[in-house]
């Protein structure tokens, strides 16, 4: 497919996914939204080899949130009592958009630089690793246009960093500049913003390098959120059961007693 709003670039196994419209600041109107859904959903299928993704933006921002001087704010359809419905394109583009991105079978990288706001945020915060530029910074500007925070930041934020944290963040809205997001657990890496790309790249790489069972492991940690002790035990059950079914398991043990470095194929 050719993009209009987003770029995708594969670099030795890495589908570098990039927000491509620095002029709104990668703002995520529909239009750049379902782009991002069809490269994920692409990763997901195959039909884009990729063993890890980076997701990033271009220029000097991440992702500004909903672009609401155009594609963001299509979508409101009316509702019963005739007022706009805020909550519609949710439901079609952008819930389905971040439950692909958490539900991604490789391991995702995100790599934050400048604005990552709104629902931009909830992309960032996304990420299995998240690096952020020196210039970068977390923002739930919903506050400061009537609505709630969304792109499931209410689902993320408490879990990441506690609840009174997670209540400053969404009711002052106020912005989380890189060293307290790193203070904070918002993120894994604070680095220069010159560095930002490569360095977010070269964590792929070593991901993509690793064997199929990491995207096993991403998805325990994402159902151990929801999961109670024992349903966390049989969920490592099945992953294991999978997991050892995998050449890469072979070359694992292998390369273990032949005291030499392993080789995964992803498989």
């Amino acid at each position: 497919m050719d993009y209009a709003k987003i770029k995708v670039e594969l670099v030795d196994g890495v589908a570098v996914v990039i927000m491509n419209d620095p002029g709104s600041m990668n703002a995520a109107g529909l239009d750049l939204a379902s782009e991002l859904a069809h490269a994920f959903r692409s990763i997901a299928g195959g039909q884009i080899k990729a063993r890890a993704v980076v997701l990033t933006g271009e220029g000097r921002g991440f992702c500004s949130g909903a672009n609401l001087s155009g594609g963001g704010a299509a979508g409101r359809e009316l509702d019963v009592d005739g007022k706009p419905d805020a909550g519609n394109a949710l439901d079609s583009i952008y819930n389905p958009l971040v439950t692909l991105i958490k539900n991604c079978p490789v391991p995702v990288v995100t790599a934050v630089n400048g604005a990552a706001a709104g629902i931009g945020c909830s992309f960032g915060l996304l990420g299995d690793y998240i690096l952020v530029g020196e210039s970068g910074y977390f923002l739930q500007a919903f506050r400061r246009i009537g609505l709630v925070p969304d792109g499931g930041s209410t689902y993320l934020l408490p879990r990441m960093i506690g609840r009174a944290r997670a209540m400053e963040m969404a009711l002052m809205g106020d912005k989380i500049g890189a060293a307290k997001a790193l203070e904070w657990g918002l993120c894994n890496r604070v680095v220069a913003d010159a560095e930002l790309r490569d360095a977010a790249i070269a964590v792929a790489k070593e991901l993509a390098n690793g064997p199929a069972s990491l995207g096993l492991i991403r998805q325990l940690i994402w159902d151990s959120q929801d999961n109670t002790w024992g349903e966390q035990l049989q969920a490592e059950r099945r992953a294991q059961k999978v997991a050892g079914k995998t050449d890469d398991f072979v070359e694992g043990v292998s390369a273990f007693l032949q005291k030499r470095p392993a080789a995964f194929k992803g498989a």
